[in-house]
């Protein structure tokens, strides 16, 4: 595999065609998904069958980059058997990890498939000592992707604890601040991303025209209303303008990205191993575009440069046109 420069690069790649391009453009890894319930992006045209994966997973290896599957949703009661089977798919096709939630499954990985890294996804919101130790203990972890509400000082804390890997989010959405706890979605359109892998899933959504305003509506639910050239996001319910006691509000979160490439030294120093790109669900020209720009970015620290003109390119790219560092700064309570 191809050395690492400065931080371990860690891209996603919602389909094929993504996988190559974000290997083309600097991936140090990738991640995916199979076309299922299994993974938290399980959306139409999107993920891969085992196929896919195989090739994908070879054409990754020919260029000394590796690949993850993630499956990290939670079976419902009774109905493990595809989670299993995928944890077998993704290690019959050379995976060099997986990327897991749930216990059961992270159980099952642990016995039939010893030999296959096993990470701990964001899913299962792990973001103690305790909790991370557990599940190294338990299951043998080798990573623990950490849950975006902790500022930088409280990673570095928790690396210095813990005996396995860290890896964290430094591009990409925001989600409601509980990782792997979110069932609004289920209570409008019947499915989850949690168990269902999916969030405001686009045959609920729809958009209306009505007096020179733009109505954003997931089922019979507006959740959000836009002026002429107000910025628009999708509408998911953690990120919709509700109003309350009267007055429209971002009730749980707004429409923004997080964009950390100005703060790579300092998780660095915090003792973080690898960086994850959010974004499954966008198209290749984004993979491409937000990976060559931190592979440039992490170039540049390895050698000692200055920021390059990459790096003021990422903020064209963040959702609605606003960044955030989001609790990077000073945590979340």
């Amino acid at each position: 595999m191809r050395p690492i420069r400065y931080l371990e690069l860690v891209c996603p790649a919602g389909t094929p065609a993504a996988l190559r391009t974000a290997v083309d453009a600097g991936a140090d890894t990738v991640y995916c998904g199979f076309r299922d319930a299994t993974n938290a992006r399980n959306y139409p045209g999107l993920n891969f069958d085992v196929d896919d994966l195989r090739a994908g997973i070879a054409y990754a290896h020919q260029h000394g980059r590796r690949v993850l599957v993630a499956v990290n949703t939670f079976p419902r009661a009774g109905e493990t058997a595809i989670w299993h089977r995928a944890v077998d798919n993704a290690a019959a096709c050379g995976a060099d990890a997986v990327i897991l939630a749930d216990l059961g499954v992270l159980d099952y990985a642990a016995r039939e498939h010893p030999t296959l890294r096993r990470h701990l996804s964001v899913q299962a919101a792990a973001a103690n000592p305790l909790a991370i130790d557990f599940y190294r203990a338990q299951f043998g972890i080798s990573r623990v992707v950490l849950p975006r509400v902790l500022a930088v000082a409280e990673v570095a804390a928790l690396v210095a604890r813990i005996g396995v890997e860290a890896e964290v989010f430094a591009f990409g959405s925001l989600g409601t601040m509980v990782e792997g706890r979110c069932y609004l979605s289920s209570y409008i359109t019947g499915r989850s991303p949690s168990s269902d892998g999916v969030c405001a899933p686009a045959e609920h959504v729809a958009y209306r025209e009505q007096d020179g305003k733009l109505f954003a509506c997931l089922g019979d639910t507006v959740m959000n209303c836009f002026g002429p050239g107000e910025a628009r996001s999708y509408p998911t319910p953690c990120k919709g303008r509700l109003v309350t006691n009267g007055e429209p509000s971002y009730l749980f979160e707004e429409p923004v990205g997080l964009n950390a490439s100005a703060i790579l030294p300092q998780l660095k120093d915090a003792g973080v191993t690898a960086l994850k790109i959010e974004g499954r669900q966008r198209g290749r020209a984004y993979v491409g575009q937000v990976v060559a720009a931190f592979r440039a970015i992490l170039d540049a620290l390895a050698d000692g440069r200055p920021p390059p003109p990459e790096a003021a390119q990422l903020h064209a790219l963040t959702e609605g046109g606003q960044e955030t560092l989001s609790a990077y700064r000073s945590g979340w309570r």
